[in-house]
């Protein structure tokens, strides 16, 4: 039991990191660029991790963890921030690699607009709920610096890949909050959140998902672009 954790980690990413190294998809070739990126965004959520583990916000259960903790944190959480983020940007990778996903401009702006004036409304209607309030305000934050300031070129890629990274989610999340145990592996504190729950998941995770992928993609397209352009020069 003390190793179901490590082996939900290990089966998220083990067949992406197999498939990385066929031909005609070669995710191998952007290692540097995705584990460079997925340092700087790990840091960032580990650092927000071990502020609400602290908060009593959510908590983890020793009995399917094997003990070994990092700031607190366990082994198997961090290897959560590196394993779930490969496995989705591999996805995003695939499907990039083979098909071409554009948007309309105008509807873009407007989705955007719109999906992030609602999760802001929400977070601030909220805003005694910690994990409600942040995940969402944050969220919302970042697509509008995505799409407005920055004005990223893969926001429409993503946003349309990730309803398909919501299946595998529901079966690792699901587990990880209670599906199919008699106890969650990761507890959470009803109290901070909507309490609203999609079989064990809070409706909030569905949203830290994305936000750990948009950050993740981030840096990842910035410094694979790097990448290109040094060997390019070379």
């Amino acid at each position: 039991m003390k190793f179901t954790y490590l082996l939900i980690d290990f089966l998220s990413a083990i067949i992406p990191f197999i498939f990385s190294f066929h031909p005609k998809i070669r995710f191998d070739k952007e290692f540097k660029a995705f584990f460079l990126a997925n340092i700087i965004s790990a840091l960032c959520f580990l650092l927000w991790d071990h502020i609400f583990t602290s908060m009593g916000v959510w908590g983890f259960n020793e009995k399917y963890t094997i003990g070994v903790k990092v700031f607190k944190l366990p082994l198997e959480e961090i290897l959560f921030f590196i394993c779930i983020p490969f496995a989705c940007l591999f996805t995003y990778h695939c499907l990039n690699t083979f098909f071409s996903i554009r948007w309309n401009k105008k509807a873009e702006n407007a989705v955007i607009a719109f999906f992030s004036g609602f999760l802001l409304i929400i977070g601030v209607l909220f805003i005694d709920r910690l994990y409600t309030s942040v995940t969402f305000i944050s969220t919302a934050v970042l697509l509008v610096v995505l799409k407005f300031v920055v004005n990223v070129k893969w926001l429409p890629g993503i946003l349309t890949i990730y309803p398909i990274l919501l299946l595998p989610f529901f079966i690792v999340n699901g587990i990880l909050t209670g599906t199919c145990l008699s106890q969650p592996v990761v507890w959470y504190n009803d109290s901070e959140d909507l309490g609203i729950r999609l079989i064990t998941i809070p409706v909030e995770d569905i949203i830290y998902g994305l936000e750990m992928i948009l950050i993740n993609l981030l840096f990842y397209e910035k410094l694979k672009q790097k990448f290109r352009g040094v060997h390019e020069i070379e």
